[in-house]
């Protein structure tokens, strides 16, 4: 978990720029900077935020390459009024949420990030299925579980009450009974027999809420581009969720912390969070940590140079309150189907599909059988 360093007239170079330019990056948070081992006067800077500029700035010299590559990381593709992520810190309708989750509930973070619903419908109950399936022990059982309830005939509601009725059936999805109008992080804290854990899953699932355009939200716009359900865009999301390089690593970090000596460290660091993730230490602030996982996160800080993502503290809160295997993927999921909500509810309201063009690579064609 070591970061390469690279000393100030090397990483200017490497910019091409001068090192009041260097200075600047810095402070904008875009390089990180450390004390170096050997001198404590001197700075050093991590070689691969160096890189990740240096492809940024080729990008935008070269607009091929910069279309090319806007699907990685690159230049933004879509308009968005729900969330934004600035100078590392992460708003919902410019309410930093951060704030908004010391106090707020799912079900108002989902109203906030709509917009424009009767908050009524969460006050009532939702017409879901009575025969829901067992609770979910697993990511993989929880997925099939939505999917499943996702994939059933649905009563004709006015939005609200459709928005309502998705957000429980996800939770239904993972404690295999119906919330009704109980609040989610009180219905999955009793279903859980963690009643004490109900604060910190209540935080938990407002910071899963949304991020901006993630795999599993732009996997909701397009299909929610092509006139598909509510539903149907929200196993969209689940799909895109469940990657191992998304929502599924959680499954990575649990194994991990089980057993670092022998499963390889995954990658910690969030790319847009260049001082750390700070949904995880709001998180994690309120959680009395395994001894072990205090331990390995004071690691983790000290060799990234920040906070590790949102993924290692879902774990580590299921970890501290006993929580069901697999329930840091449920809340994940639970919490970001919010903001799937507002994603495919804005993306409809623009009506556009999105379909992008591809670059067709002569020579990369297959024989035929």
């Amino acid at each position: 978990m070591s970061i390469e360093l690279t000393s100030a007239e090397e990483a200017s170079a490497r910019l091409g720029i001068s090192r009041a330019s260097l200075y600047a990056y810095v402070s904008r948070g875009l390089i990180r900077s450390f004390s170096s081992p050997h001198d404590p006067r001197q700075r050093l800077y991590a070689l691969d935020d160096v890189e990740a500029l240096v492809s940024r700035k080729t990008r935008f010299r070269r607009p091929a390459a910069a279309a090319a590559t806007a699907l990685d990381w690159g230049l933004p593709v879509l308009e968005t009024s729900i969330t934004q992520i600035k100078d590392g810190r992460l708003f919902y309708r410019r309410h930093d949420a951060l704030a908004w989750a010391a106090t707020a509930p799912l079900e108002d973070t989902a109203l906030l990030l709509i917009g424009g619903l009767d908050g009524e419908a969460f006050r009532l109950p939702s017409r879901l299925p009575r025969n829901l399936p067992p609770p979910a022990t697993g990511m993989h059982a929880f997925v099939a579980n939505a999917v499943r309830l996702l994939s059933e005939p649905a009563p004709k509601e006015m939005r609200a009450a459709e928005v309502a009725a998705i957000l429980r059936l996800l939770a239904a999805a993972g404690s295999g009974e119906d919330p009704r109008t109980e609040p989610l992080h009180r219905h999955l804290a009793q279903a859980w027999k963690t009643p004490q854990a109900s604060e910190a899953i209540r935080r938990a699932l407002v910071l899963c809420a949304d991020h901006e355009l993630s795999s599993s939200a732009f996997a909701v716009r397009v299909t929610a581009s092509t006139g598909a359900s509510l539903r149907h865009a929200m196993i969209s999301g689940l799909a895109a969720l469940s990657g191992p390089y998304h929502g599924g690593m959680t499954e990575r970090v649990r194994a991990f912390l089980e057993a670092p000596d022998r499963i390889p460290a995954p990658n910690f660091r969030h790319r847009l969070y260049p001082e750390g993730d700070p949904r995880t230490p709001a998180i994690l602030d309120h959680v009395p940590l395994l001894a072990s996982d205090a331990t390995m996160l004071q690691a983790i800080e000290s060799a990234t140079g920040g906070t590790p993502s949102i993924d290692t503290a879902l774990v580590m809160l299921e970890r501290a309150y006993g929580l069901p295997r697999g329930a840091a993927f449920t809340l994940f999921a639970v919490g970001r189907t919010a903001g799937w909500l507002a994603h495919a509810i804005e993306q409809r309201s623009q009506a556009q599909l999105i379909r992008p063009r591809a670059r067709y690579r002569v020579g990369e064609e297959r024989p035929s059988p």
